[in-house]
């Protein structure tokens, strides 16, 4: 159902990648949630696959591209990001790290945030609760 002046509603983020299940996998670690849960509305093979997420959260979806090329931190062609609200900036940054996860940004300062990259490039950011 849509708002009233809204022309639709959010159904998914679809992230690109090379291997859907790795990226699939990875959010699933960061953020929970349920891979491929049978659902009239997505059709999940070798090339997609989706993450439905606790609370009502909206799917993320990942659709296989062989070429598929990461954004560039900071280039102007970037078009977004994903922030994870975390309790414990340190604790998060250790674990998205051993998930294959890396650093996009120097660290420098008390910020309430940190930047990454998953495995596949996309940036998201880790931010304190």
């Amino acid at each position: 159902m849509t708002s009233p002046g809204a022309i639709g509603t959010l159904q998914c983020v679809v992230l690109d990648c090379p291997d859907v299940m790795e990226l699939a996998e990875f959010y699933r670690a960061l953020l929970g949630g349920e891979i491929n849960r049978p659902d009239p509305q997505w059709a999940v093979g070798d090339a997609w696959a989706t993450l439905h997420g606790a609370s009502g959260a909206p799917v993320l979806a990942f659709q296989g591209v062989a070429d598929h090329r990461p954004p560039v931190w900071g280039a102007p062609e970037q078009q977004f990001h994903i922030d994870v609200r975390v309790e414990d900036l340190d604790a998060a940054h250790e674990a998205v790290l051993a998930l294959g996860a890396w650093r996009l940004d120097s660290g420098e300062g008390d910020r309430a945030w940190r930047i990454y990259a998953d495995p596949a490039g996309h940036p998201f950011c880790l931010v304190r609760h």
